[in-house]
């Protein structure tokens, strides 16, 4: 009880009433956090009991969620003609009792993405996503859009890109996002991109550098790279450096560059233990695909952890990800053997 009259919280005799100067209120996906007004902080826990709890059902009939510019959600009554931040299914709430893991890892090879951003509300924040417009960088750049972001979708193909956008904007009309080209095989178009980008003078809280090629043969880019080496890896290295400014004006702010446990499958040295530069962007001849893939993908590592090493003092962390083993998605489509392989192993692999 001491703990209690400290917080000022003893002035209430029900569990579930809020002290004075709370409120309660929700997210866009219905979770339900509280606002402290006089200390000017929120939290998930209910002040007095500590239970978290989220609304239950569709709003009721003639009711609308909306959101001011300052990302705060309120609700619009249409029959009444009347607007409020409450929302009118708080009357039917249910608690939320998570189940505590029992090892330390919180997620598993079977949890999505809407599961991981649960209760989260990223309304103001800003993030790029690279290859966005299918796949792995589809479903993260859906799952921050409903979750209150803005996502600009870096996508090749300006017409897939705005398919992914509109795909996004059926499930919420609301969702803020962009498509936006970009192709990675051209370091002039990354050039383009990253101006672009800063001419709408917005932050940049997620860069994240998903897009890259698989069993692709061998060809040159506009540029004179081997187009694996350039695509996975380089284009992105040009496009962080051109976006390095705007991430440390936006700090806290994190690059998540999507890498694969393939990177431990190849070297970059030489016979003699020294790095040679020719195996990045090897000739026609000494050209393995499946080779350039995990060298791209070691590169990446290497890339992140330095980025990481660099940036972390000033607010900009960086992290490369294996996305998982086994992953259906569409980037095997350069090679038939590959979509040969990826199609006998699909009652096994984990869908997008």
């Amino acid at each position: 009880m001491a703990a209690l009259k400290y917080a000022g919280l003893e002035d209430t005799d029900s569990e579930e009433e809020l002290p004075p100067g709370w409120e309660e209120r929700t997210t866009k996906d219905g979770w339900v956090y509280y606002a402290n007004h006089l200390e000017e902080k929120t939290q998930w826990e209910h002040p007095k009991s500590g239970k978290r709890k989220r609304v239950a059902g569709d709003l009721p009939y003639g009711w609308e969620q909306e959101t001011d510019e300052n990302g705060q959600v309120y609700f619009v009554d249409h029959i009444n003609k009347r607007t409020t931040y409450l929302d009118p299914r708080l009357a039917f709430t249910v608690e939320d009792n998570p189940v505590k893991p029992t090892t330390r890892q919180k997620y598993d090879g079977n949890s999505t993405a809407m599961e991981i951003l649960q209760g989260r509300d990223l309304s103001g924040k800003v993030a790029i996503i690279t290859g966005a417009n299918s796949g792995i960088g589809f479903e993260t750049a859906k799952s921050l859009a409903l979750h209150g972001a803005c996502v600009i979708l870096a996508c090749r193909s300006p017409a897939r890109g705005e398919a992914a956008v509109q795909r996004i904007l059926e499930e919420w009309h609301k969702a803020k996002v962009e498509a936006m080209t970009l192709d990675l095989a051209s370091l002039q178009s990354v050039q383009r991109f990253a101006e672009a980008f800063k001419s709408k003078n917005l932050p940049l809280h997620m860069l994240i550098c998903n897009a890259a090629v698989f069993g692709a043969p061998w060809s040159l880019t506009e540029d004179g790279l081997e187009s694996t080496f350039q695509v996975n890896h380089l284009g992105h290295f040009y496009l962080v450096q051109l976006l390095e400014d705007v991430l440390r004006q936006s700090s806290p702010a994190r690059v998540v560059v999507v890498s694969s446990e393939s990177h431990r499958f190849t070297e970059i040295k030489d016979s003699s233990g020294k790095l040679d530069f020719s195996l990045l962007s090897p000739s026609k001849k000494e050209y393995w695909a499946m080779l350039a893939y995990n060298r791209s993908k070691l590169c990446n590592i290497l890339f992140s952890n330095e980025l990481n090493r660099r940036l972390s003092p000033h607010g900009v962390t960086s992290n490369s990800v294996h996305p998982g083993n086994m992953m259906y998605s569409s980037i095997h489509r350069s090679w038939w053997l590959y979509t040969l392989l990826f199609t006998l192993a699909r009652p096994f692999t984990k869908s997008m």
